[in-house]
């Protein structure tokens, strides 16, 4: 197996990844999406709210935000020595208590954990007009994607790698046909930069079969943006950690049979 990184900037990472199966790769995007573990608030308790807004909507806009954490200090609540009760080790508090006339920020939310922060303190909560107020603690815990979308640590897509192939002697006539300008003439056509292909075989029509896109099925493109806390490297390292376990785990239970 390869990995070539193509770029890596903010929330986005793109990779190619080569020498693996369809299976490999569709598993390995699956649980980006939905395996990994991220922090997201579970609990809300309004002790005032004088607001123009519902408890559930709030409650319901604070469970969306995008929370930083250190996944290597907090368990799942399940997993948690305090037998579900709630510690430091498995969940982190936010405190908020506001009065207007402000607009509430995800700023304005202060945690218990100095680690624990929500990754943008721009996100607009709720508008308090004069005299109205806000007060709430708001409980945040490690999930995963798959039991709940608030948990969902990335979009993750794939293509096949493309490469183009000559079935007739007159390609060269179309060499000019890519709407992207990307098919480039020699002793055989060659795509100048495969990753910005989108497969669209308009070249293929407009030949009439001088020219064909493949894709490369033991090579993928693909393009990870995190949505969560955490950075996309990670996400993928996790990824792959999480694949290799649950091989370790199905090697195991056949060895039993």
């Amino acid at each position: 197996m390869k990995i070539k990184i193509l770029s890596k900037k903010g929330e986005k990472i793109n990779f190619i990844l080569e020498d693996v199966t369809p299976a490999f790769a569709n598993a390995l995007r699956r649980i980006m999406i939905s395996e990994i573990p991220t922090m997201a608030i579970e609990w809300v308790d309004f002790h005032n709210n004088t607001s123009a807004l519902f408890d559930e909507i709030i409650a319901h806009r604070l469970g969306l935000l995008p929370i930083k954490f250190n996944s290597d200090k907090f368990n799942f609540v399940d997993d948690c020595k305090c037998k579900n009760k709630g510690c430091p080790s498995c969940q982190a508090v936010f405190v908020v208590e506001k009065e207007g006339p402000c607009t509430v920020y995800s700023g304005d939310m202060k945690s218990s954990n100095t680690s624990v922060k929500v990754t943008n303190p721009a996100f607009p909560i709720v508008e308090l007009l004069k005299g109205q107020k806000i007060k709430l603690e708001a409980i945040a815990r490690i999930g995963i994607g798959k039991d709940h979308i608030k948990h969902q640590a990335a979009n993750a897509a794939y293509q096949y790698y493309p490469e183009i192939i000559a079935d007739g002697k007159n390609w060269k006539k179309f060499v000019n046909s890519c709407p992207r300008d990307l098919i480039k003439a020699g002793t055989s056509p060659k795509l100048s930069n495969p990753t910005e292909c989108n497969i669209c075989r308009v070249c293929e029509e407009v030949s009439d079969g001088e020219l064909r896109i493949v894709g490369n099925e033991n090579a993928f493109i693909f393009n990870v943006e995190s949505v969560s806390g955490l950075t996309p490297g990670d996400i993928v390292i996790t990824a792959g950690n999480i694949l290799e376990q649950k091989a370790t785990e199905f090697k195991k239970l056949l060895s039993k049979l």
